[in-house]
């Protein structure tokens, strides 16, 4: 595989030929590797549950749900500016990497210094040691994003899914090591902290980039206005999403929080493996094709089908497997978790596709647009969870999948209209994706759970059996009832295609640029 020189870097214009294949590279790398990271996790979820209690996990969500703020500032904004600014060159990309590093140690004497807040906050002062240990991973960060930006730039996703196989392997290494010695939150300390560490240390390696001094730089100031916009949005959305769990942990404590956060967690995962890896890939080719307002449509209206058609059935099967799901991986003691996540289980498809806003933002260089929507979206589930809150972490998780499917039409509305993507044009593309999905999920319910003659049979199953079945059955549903809604099997092909494509331009020999 070819290795990019120092000044490479910085042009890009080998990247306009043959842009489909590399962006079907771009996504084969990141499914690819983020289905091994996604076992990996799943090994390091089910075995720190088992040693760990829902008391410790609960200590450290606490902390992890202001730390992560902190933590991803310029990583959440400054990549975005570097991926998609159409002309770069060594001395802005260094003095941009100075400065990150220069306010995220700001920020970690901030954070610490915000220790006796959050102790009177949650009446918890095993949080002060916590807080500082996890400040440290800020600086971490900000000393990886720049070469993270210039690799995805350059659409070397290969190298990417690299580092972050192997910050995954680390990180569940040291975590469960941790754990087995007898460390308990600290083994989730560890956790936080080891990814951002290991993450810079490939960073470095992988890219040979190696930033000057921070010297006089032209466009530097209208990128970090493009990366504060970004990561405005961030910030809000952050709030929005984790304000749930600083309530929680408010009203009904640790133990309340240790089963909702592993709930949300496991919740989170299948989206985050599907999604964030793609934003990338998103970024980098829509952005090369803003000024071809036809194609940009079609390719962003092709990945939004493909999403759905993966995303909606997964919802209906997760929601209907999710209690025996994290019964059969963590084990009795998170029965109440189990509970919590069939109730996140019907957001997951339609959290994929309101994720897909942001590739229209960033891609259209839009970032302001963005952030304010962000504040809409704060306010909106501010609201939502006030409402949930007296009824306990149930209503709470209620409350957070309805916002979803609440605030999913405007959003799209508002970022698709610059590019001209309307809404009914989003909703010809998943509709029947949805309601296949749908009916399927209920036709399931009612078969397995209800239908007298079934009820008690599938019942009487182990539990890695239940979920076989439900599994199987609700796909074979979807993919009848989605015949029926399309009336041929052309939605199929179209996805074989997608695969056979993607697949197709996995090859070692010219993986990167």
């Amino acid at each position: 595989m070819k290795r990019l020189n120092h000044k490479e870097y910085f042009d890009t214009d080998q990247l306009s030929s043959n842009l489909k294949n590399r962006a079907l590279r771009g996504v084969g790398a990141t499914v690819f590797s983020n289905t091994l990271m996604f076992g990996i996790q799943m090994i390091g979820t089910v075995v720190l549950a088992r040693l760990l209690s829902p008391d410790d996990f609960g200590l450290v969500a606490m902390v992890a749900a202001f730390s992560l703020l902190f933590q991803n500032f310029g990583l959440r904004g400054l990549t975005e500016a570097t991926i998609q600014s159409e002309v770069i060159d060594h001395k802005k990309i260094s003095k941009l990497f100075w400065i990150h590093v220069g306010l995220s140690l700001v920020l970690t004497l901030f954070f610490i210094a915000l220790t006796p807040v959050m102790i009177w906050l949650y009446k918890e002062p095993r949080l002060e040691s916590i807080t500082i240990v996890i400040a440290i991973s800020f600086v971490f960060t900000a000393l990886s994003t720049q070469h993270l930006a210039l690799l995805a730039r350059n659409m070397q996703f290969y190298r990417i899914t690299g580092i972050e196989i192997m910050a995954t392997i680390v990180t569940q290494v040291v975590a469960i090591t941790m754990a087995i010695q007898g460390c308990e939150y600290w083994a989730l300390v560890g956790r936080r902290v080891a990814p951002m560490v290991a993450t810079a240390v490939g960073a470095w390696i992988l890219c040979r980039w190696v930033p000057g001094l921070p010297v006089q730089a032209t466009g530097v100031r209208s990128m970090l206005k493009f990366g504060m916009n970004t990561y405005g949005n961030f910030a809000t959305n952050y709030l929005s999403r984790n304000l749930d769990k600083v309530l929680i942990g408010w009203r009904y404590g640790a133990e309340s929080l240790g089963h909702y956060e592993r709930a949300y967690y496991l919740f989170v995962m299948p989206v985050s493996q599907l999604s964030h890896p793609l934003t990338n890939v998103a970024v980098a080719t829509l952005s090369r094709l803003r000024n071809d307002p036809e194609k940009y449509q079609r390719y962003y209206l092709k990945a939004l089908s493909m999403l759905a058609l993966i995303g909606m059935p997964l919802s209906a099967i997760l929601t209907l497997t999710g209690k025996d799901i994290l019964l059969l991986l963590l084990g009795p003691q998170w029965d109440k978790a189990g509970e919590l996540f069939t109730v996140f289980g019907p957001g997951i498809g339609i959290t994929l596709i309101y994720g897909t806003h942001g590739w229209l933002h960033l891609s259209l260089g839009k970032p302001d647009r963005w952030f304010r929507w962000g504040i809409i979206e704060l306010i909106a589930c501010a609201v939502c969870f006030a409402v949930g809150l007296p009824f306990g972490a149930i209503g709470v998780a209620v409350a957070y999948t309805a916002s979803f499917y609440f605030l999913v039409g405007p959003c799209l509305w508002y970022a698709g209209k610059p590019a001209g993507i309307t809404f009914f044009s989003v909703f010809s593309e998943t509709w029947k994706y949805f309601l296949s999905a749908l009916a399927a999920g209920i036709l399931t319910w009612f078969v397995l759970y209800r239908f007298y003659a079934t009820a008690d049979t599938f019942t009487g199953l182990n539990v890695f059996l239940r979920i076989l079945v439900s599994a199987m059955l609700c796909t074979l549903l979807y993919v009848a009832l989605g015949v029926v809604f399309f009336g041929n099997w052309k939605w199929i092909s179209e996805f074989i295609s997608f695969l056979r494509g993607m697949v197709s331009n996995i090859r070692p020999r010219d993986a990167e640029v």
